[in-house]
């Protein structure tokens, strides 16, 4: 089987540069992290089958229900967008943090409606400024937590294919933020 990291390592001075004086609970937000806002982690969530959809193509508009195509999700799936974006503009840079691609309202009902039980994207967020948190809070009270900054997803999909694959979650056990950094796996089967 083969295993893609998902997660983005930050550098010291990416770090200083992002958070130099900030509070901790800022420190939850940076790299791979996941919103859990106000809810509680489920231990389950640490091992999801994943799916993978490219809508590397989308652009200047919202990805929406008809980017997913066939794409067959079920509840407790791991569902990764991958947008092209953080390898594009690059992780931090003023055009990532402001400019990402976002996921419509009714493609996020939909997900929440089949019961995802997180939504991975390579940008920082699936809505932009101040419809972020809460939207994020929106998917959180639903069980769904959305997880930000992904890296190697255009290698996820090239290598995964259509083939199975599964994803690891390991966040921080860090109390009182409303997000965690956490390390993304991607596990593939290896073909038969």
């Amino acid at each position: 089987m083969k295993k893609i990291d998902l997660s983005v390592q930050i550098s010291q001075s990416k770090w200083r540069e992002l958070f130099g004086a900030e509070q901790l609970a800022a420190a939850g937000h940076i790299g791979t992290h996941f919103d859990v806002m106000n809810t509680a982690f489920d231990f389950e969530n640490t091992k999801r089958p994943g799916k993978i959809i490219d809508v590397s193509g989308v652009r200047e508009r919202d990805i929406d229900i008809s980017d997913v195509g066939a794409t067959e999700i079920r509840a407790h799936d791991f569902v990764i967008f991958h947008t092209g974006f953080l390898q594009a503009v690059g992780y931090g840079t003023p055009a990532y943090r402001i400019d990402h691609p976002q996921l419509a309202r009714d493609l996020l009902r939909l997900l929440l409606e089949k019961q995802v039980s997180l939504i991975g994207l390579d940008a920082p967020g699936v809505r932009r400024g101040d419809e972020h948190t809460p939207t994020d809070q929106w998917c959180a009270d639903h069980g769904v937590f959305i997880v930000e900054n992904l890296a190697n997803t255009g290698l996820l999909l090239q290598a995964a294919g259509q083939r199975p694959f599964t994803v690891y979650t390991f966040p921080l056990s860090i109390a009182e933020l409303t997000g965690l950094p956490c390390r993304v796996i991607a596990e593939i089967e290896s073909p038969a």
